[in-house]
């Protein structure tokens, strides 16, 4: 037996049959957990955890050298004024770089992310491994269920602890602190969970890490040239194509949208969140559907 597959099957050794509905219930959430856990576990052992953790961390250590650079007298002399400048002039320059960090984390983070993840749907799915799962009292939803949050458990640590660390670090250098810029961390998350449900369906359907991969990413460069539709739309000849790319856009998720989103929200100016997030996460639910649907349907 795995080391990773050690949890689950404490898990589920230790159920006995329910007297009760709230009995069940507790049982159940007990697996989902051991799953959610055996997922962290794994992502431990296959080095991504603290490969994660390791290049945030030097990302971290990055801004830490970069910023002993003095981040205020910088401003001032960027733009030519006074050392007694006004105060809301320096605030104003630091707001925008919490801004300009806050798109480069969002970027990193989802790509880094996908990256870290690709691979973890796949495993469950070796031949040996996952007949094992199988053959103890767990459901292949709450099986893959419990696959997909601890993969967002991972990431969402990470994220939380690179942005957190960055705000700290940029906070006390320059003694201005704009909580805004943490909207970056439920952004670049809820971004991930839509993106990793494709991670999950493609990893179901090919049991291939790389193709897994390959299209989360792709997903992410199409959804971004779709952003611009509607530059695109007008330039397109035919009805056809005009309602093909406004149709695509739609459907897909929106990471250029949340993005500009989350850079409004920074800056404190009205932003246009609510359209991408409830395509996003119907896009999202949709996909991780078509995931349940296929797994249940597969012959292991």
């Amino acid at each position: 037996m795995s080391a990773q597959t050690k949890t689950v099957e404490a898990a589920l050794a230790g159920r006995t049959a329910p007297s009760g509905n709230s009995r069940l219930d507790r049982s159940q959430w007990r697996v989902f957990l051991a799953l959610v856990l055996d997922t962290v576990q794994e992502a431990r052992a296959r080095w991504l955890f603290w490969g994660l953790f390791g290049l945030s961390t030097l990302l971290i250590l990055f801004f830490l050298f970069v910023l002993k650079i003095d981040l205020v007298a910088g401003a001032v002399a960027i733009a030519g004024l006074p050392v007694r400048a006004p105060r809301f002039s320096i605030e104003g320059f630091v707001k925008r770089s919490y801004m300009f960090i806050a798109v480069f984390l969002y970027v990193w983070g989802t790509f880094l992310a996908i990256f870290a993840s690709a691979g973890l749907m796949p495993a469950v799915l070796e031949p040996g491994r996952i007949g094992l799962l199988l053959s103890k009292p767990v459901t292949r939803p709450m099986l893959l269920a419990g696959r997909y949050a601890g993969n967002l458990l991972v990431v969402t640590l990470n994220h939380v602890y690179l942005v957190t660390a960055i705000y700290v670090i940029i906070g006390l250098k320059t003694e201005i602190w704009h909580a805004s810029f943490l909207y970056s961390i439920p952004v670049t998350v809820f971004l991930f969970a839509v993106l990793l449900t494709v991670v999950v369906f493609i990893g179901v359907v090919s049991e291939s890490a790389a193709l897994s991969l390959m299209v989360a990413a792709a997903l992410v460069l199409i959804s971004m040239v779709l952003a611009s539709r509607k530059i695109v739309v007008n330039l397109l000849s035919s009805e056809w194509s005009r309602d093909l790319w406004q149709a695509l856009y739609w459907i897909l998720p929106k990471p250029w949208d949340l993005g500009t989103a989350m850079h409004d929200l920074i800056l404190g100016e009205p932003a246009n969140w609510l359209g991408p997030v409830w395509t996003s996460a119907a896009f999202g639910v949709f996909v991780m559907g078509a995931a349940i649907y296929v797994f249940q349907k597969k012959d292991y």
